[in-house]
């Protein structure tokens, strides 16, 4: 995993001239110019990454959600199988502004889901909403995707722990992900130019056409080990398993916004909520 920090540390010693035609040559049409990504949003954890997120529905008075890694959880990683909902929580977040400084601490009531189960998520409850913040710091929440990613993308994946923009693109993605006793499903495999870090973990992965959020980052193969802890596999649908020393991966977001009512009020019995449940 980009294990949280004080993990990563204990493990360092660290054109022709020719005539114009009658009719014009039909032009590709233009790319989507490219939506600056900083680090407003973002929030620094004790020892991971995260941000402020809400869902396409969610309303501006809904209590503000902060994403986050399953293994980022402040009560340890849950267990293979485990998911938890509903658990007290008290910690805290330093909300970024755009150029990475601390304007203001966010605070938890509920752990209102986390799991290591088929993906790496915790969304914390904060104790204010995304109009309070927006009023007092001029910050808005980032935006989960509800569509599924696509491979090539220009991604950039931002640390509000280490205030660290990574860039790269999707390379592709992985049928199971494999590290230690966990095991996620359709993973997003990054170029190896997002060269993540321990203290990443969290960080939202954003499609730098649209700004929203399609992933969050999760893990990297450090030692070129094979399906061991800090050392994931991939492994396809017939079970070869391949192993990218020095490759970083993310856990997809898209399923996560049909879960939630526009209240941000979890709900996994709800109409395409594909979450694992309790």
């Amino acid at each position: 995993m980009n294990k949280p920090l004080l993990a990563a540390l204990s493990g360092l010693v660290i054109a022709g001239t020719g005539m114009a035609p009658a009719v014009a040559a039909p032009q590709a049409a233009p790319k989507a110019a490219a939506v600056t990504v900083d680090f407003a949003g973002t929030v620094s954890l004790s020892n991971c990454s995260g941000s402020v997120i809400r869902f396409p529905n969610s309303t501006d008075t809904s209590p503000a959600l902060v994403l986050t890694n399953g293994h980022c959880l402040e009560t340890g990683f849950p267990e293979p199988g485990e998911v938890i909902t509903g658990q007290s929580s008290s910690r805290t977040f330093g909300l970024l502004n755009s150029a990475g400084t601390k304007v203001a601490t966010l605070r938890a009531n509920q752990v209102v889901y986390s799991t290591m189960t088929d993906t790496d998520v915790t969304i914390y409850r904060t104790t204010t909403t995304y109009a309070a913040i927006k009023s007092a710091y001029n910050i808005s929440p980032l935006t989960v995707s509800a569509t599924h990613p696509t491979a090539g993308t220009a991604i950039k994946v931002v640390s509000g722990y280490w205030k660290t923009i990574y860039s790269c693109n999707i390379d592709g993605f992985v049928y199971r992900l494999k590290e230690g006793d966990w095991t996620w499903k359709d993973s997003v495999r990054y170029t190896s130019a997002c060269n993540t870090i321990g203290g990443t973990s969290g960080s939202p992965v954003i499609d730098t056409s649209t700004g929203q959020v399609v992933a969050v980052n999760n893990t990297g193969n450090e030692d070129g080990e094979t399906c061991t802890v800090d050392n994931p596999c991939e492994v396809s649908e017939t079970g070869a398993v391949t192993v990218r020393e020095g490759i970083n991966y993310a856990e997809e977001t898209y399923n996560i916004p049909a879960c939630f009512t526009s209240a941000n009020v979890l709900s996994l019995s709800a109409s395409g909520c594909t979450l694992p449940k309790p």
